[in-house]
């Protein structure tokens, strides 16, 4: 099956789908942009509600994480990688010519509804602690939430991102690290 076009249920609905291209701005319903230069790189992080994408470059390399909901309007040109975001899953996948590396774990979780609103809180705080793109909304059932924390190193890049669904008290969490040598 490929993810790209699959009809999961809610706690897969959403995907990781990993290019060897820029993607444009025009596609998708931002909420929040950031760019980070550091080095010999640079990351650019876009939120929307429930999904980012995370555009790293460094020399003549371009990849693009794109973590959606969406199973239409996904461009299909420069996939390297796509899979659905159930459970727990890790990724990784080296691009030998350019000499970058990319990695990734994803959780899924479903929270009870106390839960989900202390985690939320939690999120919230993070966020404006660590100074990271956020972006709230709500769905029928509540508050929802999306964050982007980054942390820059010299030869890589680290960044978490929460997806909050309040609708299924959904949390979908993941752990990216672009390298470079």
């Amino acid at each position: 099956m490929n993810p790209v076009h699959a009809k999961p249920n809610l706690l897969q609905s959403h995907q990781v789908v990993l290019y060897n291209r820029a993607l444009h701005p025009e596609l998708f319903a931002l909420k929040g942009r950031k760019l980070l230069s550091h080095g010999e790189y640079e990351l650019e992080a876009w939120v929307m509600p429930g999904q980012h994408l995370l555009r790293f470059s460094h020399k003549a390399a371009c990849l693009t994480e794109l973590v959606t909901d969406q199973d239409r309007s996904v461009p299909s040109q420069g996939i390297v990688s796509a899979f659905l975001c159930t459970s727990e899953r890790d990724y990784e996948h080296a691009f030998p010519e350019s000499k970058v590396t990319y990695m990734t774990t994803v959780t899924t979780e479903t929270l009870s509804q106390n839960l989900y609103q202390s985690t939320y809180e939690e999120m919230l705080d993070l966020a404006r602690r660590n100074q990271a793109l956020a972006h709230k909304w709500q769905d029928d059932a509540g508050k929802c939430l999306s964050v982007i924390d980054t942390q820059r190193m010299t030869r890589e890049v680290h960044i978490q991102t929460y997806h909050m669904l309040a609708s299924g008290g959904v949390v979908l969490r993941t752990q990216t690290i672009f390298e470079h040598r």
